[in-house]
């Protein structure tokens, strides 16, 4: 299957078969890129994994909230905060994952 994707002009969002998904803010570091990714893999996988138990898939979604916010992708939009800001909210999530 063939995914149209593409990115609107300002760069803050992507496009994927007509629907708009908010992009990563682009100032986080790469390792700090790099470590909220794993931490957003780690979490959807324990999303799968733990279909039936309502408590794990609970947590593993909130886990999925707090690495998306953390990139910038969930929360307030990274265009409309200071860089201090930005810097507190990808430190606040890699905190709340354990790094």
């Amino acid at each position: 299957m063939t995914r149209e994707v593409g990115r609107t002009d300002d760069g803050r969002w992507i496009v994927v078969d007509g629907r708009r998904w908010r992009t990563a803010d682009p100032a986080l570091p790469d390792d700090v890129r790099a470590r909220l990714l794993h931490h957003l893999g780690v979490a959807r996988s324990a999303v799968r994994t733990g279909r039936g138990d309502d408590e794990a898939v609970a947590a593993a979604r909130a886990r999925v909230q707090l690495a998306k916010t953390g990139l910038g992708e969930r929360g307030t939009p990274w265009w409309e905060q200071d860089d201090d800001a930005r810097r507190e909210r990808w430190e606040a999530a890699l905190r709340a994952l354990g790094g």
